[in-house]
């Protein structure tokens, strides 16, 4: 009886935000028409110039759509605006997938009209921005500062896709030397022609080994906890993005994978998240593990290839399944770690890391027998008997107070890289190292992957599916005896499966 409430309350909460999707999205479409009106009798130098610059980027090959990210400039959200905000947050990202997506369909009335791409296409984007971030600040101020600075977030930009070169010798964690250069390389490249392309590959023999360890202490805690979670094989797919964008359907705008926790989407409660089943074998362990799936761009129709999140965005092609997921957690290399709070969330990476930048860009790809040599901007092309690897290195200190912040990002950091100590304030926690291996051939690059094709990580459409955008999820819902027995295993330098 119980189970059967939540489900039927969560269908609730569902239908609720239809709804009030389906309201931001009529919102959306004043924007556009209130753009068109005020802006079709008037033809300023400004304007001009701006059309010209768009033009003369869509003219350069492949082209993307950057837009500032408002989230991550959001130190504080009170607690009574943090729903609101969130819905608005994820709104924003919906409206840049949809100018992206309009921005590829819409060649032909570039070519026809050079004021096209600003008119039609920029100009509403930002105008459904303006509105979107001025809400944003209205929610805040009601219960708390008003945030400043968030207007000039507003413009958007066009971007060539090969505007900055990269090394293919990424650098591990956060430390990725650019996007790659793609112009000329197959247009957009990939089958929905958003990625990837021939150059966003790389040998990894001809990679250099590259991955440092910090220097270990005396007290060091050296012991190793594993949990043992599967790989996804009830394929528990859905494109939400429940620390992101709790309540809002389709917050990712690409699919994920899930293990651990069995009642996982963006409507999931801490109390559902506490009573669900979970796929771990230790079934003290319910915590909610996931990351974008990985797919063969081989032109398979999967089952959400006419969905959003999928095929609608850009994601396309056969969903690969890990050949093996590991799940440890390790200790501190300058002392004890403390146990983690129930429900703490963290995301490591970034999903949009091709257009932000590489602050908090994670990605880390690899090849079994090379995983000295790890990539942040390339993806590897593995020899014969060599698997590809995705490994996700999680933050390890927490700042003792909070299981969120207003960014997602705030209340937990990384140990220093050379020393391994936390900032001042924070407490060491047992990091998940998270590790995927896929049996897949490697792409054949002299065709464009026509004999052997592509695999790419799914991601936002206008991120291009670029390796650089990996990232993984992870909520805490170990039972506090279980946490505590991790805690004493790590500290004690122990190796628990």
């Amino acid at each position: 009886m119980r189970r059967n409430m939540r489900k039927r309350s969560k269908t609730a909460r569902r239908a609720i935000a239809a709804v009030a999707g389906l309201a931001l999205g009529a919102g959306g479409l004043i924007a556009v028409n209130v753009y068109a009106s005020a802006h079709e009798n008037g033809d300023s130098a400004s304007t001009r110039r701006a059309s010209q610059e768009a033009n003369q980027v869509l003219a350069a090959g492949a082209t993307t759509i950057s837009c500032p990210d408002v989230g991550a400039k959001l130190s504080s959200v009170p607690d009574g605006a943090r729903a609101l905000v969130d819905r608005e947050l994820a709104l924003l990202d919906q409206q840049v997938a949809e100018a992206y997506r309009r921005l590829q369909t819409s060649a032909r009335a570039i070519q026809q009209d050079s004021d096209f791409a600003n008119n039609a296409i920029m100009g509403p984007l930002k105008d459904k921005r303006v509105a979107t971030i001025d809400r944003i600040a209205i929610a805040i101020g009601r219960s708390g500062p008003r945030p400043q600075g968030l207007e000039p977030l507003a413009a958007c930009s066009l971007r060539t896709v090969g505007n900055q070169q990269g090394t293919g010798q990424g650098q591990g964690q956060g430390q990725g030397q650019g996007q790659g250069n793609d112009a000329g390389q197959n247009g957009n490249g990939g089958p929905a022609g958003n990625g990837p392309v021939a150059s966003d590959f790389v040998d990894i023999t001809t990679v250099q080994p590259n991955v440092q360890r910090p220097r270990t202490s005396r007290g060091a805690s050296k012991g190793l906890f594993t949990t043992r979670c599967g790989v996804n094989a009830n394929k528990l797919y859905n494109s939400d993005n429940i620390i992101v964008a709790p309540g809002v359907s389709n917050g990712a705008h690409h699919t994920h994978d899930y293990v651990g926790n069995q009642d996982n989407d963006a409507f999931t409660t801490n109390e559902e998240f506490a009573a669900a089943a979970t796929s771990c074998r230790n079934q003290g362990d319910k915590s909610t593990y996931y990351w974008p799936v990985l797919r063969l761009q081989d032109g398979t129709q999967e089952f959400d290839a006419e969905q959003l999140g999928g095929g609608a965005e850009g994601n396309t092609g056969r969903i690969l399944t890990a050949s093996q997921v590991t799940l440890n957690f390790v200790g501190s290399p300058r002392g004890k770690v403390v146990a983690m709070p129930k429900f703490l969330r963290i995301i490591t990476g970034d999903a949009k890391a091709f257009t932000n930048g590489t602050a908090n860009a994670n990605a880390a790809w690899s090849c079994t027998g090379f995983e000295d040599r790890q990539l942040t901007d390339k993806y590897p092309i593995c020899p014969e008997g060599s698997k590809l690897v995705r490994t996700s290195k999680f933050q390890s200190c927490w700042d003792g107070r909070s299981t969120d912040s207003a960014n997602h990002r705030a209340h937990v950091a990384f140990a220093d890289p050379k020393t391994g100590a936390c900032p001042n304030g924070f407490k060491a926690i047992p990091q998940l190292v998270q590790r995927l291996v896929y049996d897949v051939d490697a792409p054949s690059l002299d065709d464009n992957g026509k004999a052997n094709p592509f695999y790419a990580v799914d991601g936002f459409p206008e991120q291009m599916h670029k390796p650089i955008t990996d990232h993984g999820d992870f909520i805490n819902v170990f039972d506090e005896s279980l946490m505590n027995r991790m805690v004493q295993c790590i500290n004690t330098g122990r190796q628990c499966r």
